[in-house]
């Protein structure tokens, strides 16, 4: 049933070479930008959540670790490297809920609206949200192959001695 309307929208482009924002669409994207937005907001307290965490560990970490290493020294370094550590993790996941939350919020005003320039600026958040995604899966897999290499170096060089 709705191939048929989808073509006719289809065919309708295609002669006046424009895009048209149906009401189904308009529909998806106000239920992506609900959900976006939801997303978005449960990250930011999850966010909130790692940096409580990582100061916590930086203190209480300390403190466990200086009581079991308490010959070398290490301890308080190595809770607040620990501490350290989540705070950059959540510090790296404020740029995607940035992108996501300004995605979800402007979309909303632009079908509230019919406003072309906040659905622009939705969609470019939603790139960049995208982009950012995928550069940092880059990142993370390129990380992960050279620990590989070094592993199998690492696992051959044992060998040798």
């Amino acid at each position: 049933m709705n191939e048929g309307i989808n073509e006719g929208i289809i065919d309708q482009n295609l002669s006046n070479n424009q895009l048209t924002i149906t009401p189904e669409i308009k529909g998806f994207i106000r239920e992506t930008a609900k959900w976006g937005k939801f997303l978005a907001i449960a990250g930011f307290v999850m966010m909130a959540f790692l940096v409580i965490i990582g100061i916590g560990m930086s203190v209480f970490m300390g403190d466990l670790m200086n009581d079991i290493y308490a010959e070398e020294g290490l301890g308080g370094a190595m809770g607040g490297a620990i501490g350290f550590m989540y705070i950059i993790i959540a510090l790296v996941y404020l740029f995607p809920l940035l992108y996501l939350y300004k995605f979800a919020t402007k979309a909303k005003v632009a079908l509230a609206q019919d406003d072309q320039q906040y659905l622009y600026e939705s969609f470019q958040n939603l790139k960049s949200l995208f982009k950012f995604m995928g550069l940092f899966t880059a990142v993370v897999v390129g990380f992960y192959a050279l620990i590989f290499v070094f592993a199998i170096f690492g696992g051959l060089a044992s060998l040798a001695f």
